[in-house]
């Protein structure tokens, strides 16, 4: 059964631009997409910045009114039913916001059982559980201005919860947590999603998505560009290798000429630490290496390693695809 229906949803928003002789401009977020998500199910949706997943979920969760197309979710609909919806569906997002530093975090999660107009009763007794849930059933008595990035992410969770829905949003839940925080809080999704949870979640973490989700939306430009799960996208880059070259300096006067190969199907650059990664996708696997190290001749060159495609891959051949 599909908790969550999207029908041809599409969002526009109407600017003024420029400094002197404004004018006016329309600009598609959402363009139309379609998907459903099953009940219990952990649905990723993926995609570059600006590429319509936050106000995608701003709309699911009765935050924006799309300008067409619609949305039911537990067989409600978004605009008509919104109070009705809004007390059985929950929305974390990432980063510091959305908390009350002074107060502890007990006081936060009865300050916010009071918006959700719970039973004082109720919510004394369920915070306790909340706060063991997600770890902090020892630091509850103390002010978030204290608390970790980690442990503020995690208090959003128990506040998301304090009602208990039946859909929960998760926008980029482990955004700037340490690897231990964003491990731990991977660890509550899963818990969350064993009890029979529906989740929807946005991440720019492949690897985080190709652990937690079943099912994957890529969203680019206000449009859905490849759905199925991790395994199905993954099939797309099956006709590939990935060859990393720590590269050391500048290459970029170098890249027009790498794109132009015919062994290069898709190019990308990642800076770790001291030295930048060239990521190449290529039909033509360890025979690339050779001319490929012949056209960077005069940029100092690292280690080599030719693997299989990740997620990552298949996304990134997506993306560049749609560009």
């Amino acid at each position: 059964m599909n908790v969550i229906e999207v029908s041809n949803l599409r969002r526009v928003y109407n600017a003024n631009v420029g400094a002197i002789r404004r004018s006016h401009k329309e600009i598609v977020a959402v363009d139309g997409i379609s998907f459903h998500i099953e009940g219990g199910e952990l649905f990723g949706l993926l995609g570059p910045n600006g590429a319509g997943k936050t106000t995608t979920v701003k709309m699911l969760t009765t935050m924006l009114i799309p300008t067409d197309g619609s949305i039911r979710i537990l067989g409600l609909d978004v605009v008509r039913d919104a109070k009705k919806l809004r007390s059985r569906i929950g929305f974390i997002y990432g980063g510091e916001r959305g908390l009350y530093w002074r107060l502890s975090g007990i006081d936060n999660l009865r300050y916010f059982g009071s918006l959700y107009h719970l039973d004082p009763q109720a919510t004394r007794k369920r915070i306790p559980e909340l706060l063991e849930m997600v770890g902090l059933s020892e630091r509850g008595e103390e002010k978030v201005e204290g608390y970790s990035r980690g442990m503020k992410q995690r208090l959003h969770v128990a506040r998301a919860l304090l009602h208990d829905p039946e859909v929960l949003f998760l926008d980029e839940p482990t955004l700037g947590l340490d690897p231990v925080g964003a491990r731990d809080l991977r660890t509550i999704i899963r818990n969350l999603q064993a009890e029979n949870k529906t989740i929807l979640l946005t991440t720019h973490y492949m690897l985080e998505a190709d652990a937690l989700c079943q099912r994957i939306a890529v969203i680019n430009k206000g449009k859905i560009v490849a759905e199925g799960s991790p395994a199905e996208l993954k099939s797309i880059v099956s006709d590939l290798s990935v060859i990393e070259v720590e590269v050391f300096g500048s290459v970029d006067d170098f890249l027009p000429t790498l794109r132009a190969q015919s062994f290069v199907d898709a190019l990308s650059i990642e800076n770790r630490e001291q030295k930048q990664v060239l990521l190449i996708q290529s039909p033509a696997g360890a025979e690339a290496v050779s001319p490929l190290l012949g056209l960077l001749a005069g940029v100092r060159v690292g280690k080599v390693i030719v693997r299989e495609p990740t997620l990552e891959d298949a996304y990134i051949r997506l993306v560049e695809e749609d560009v």
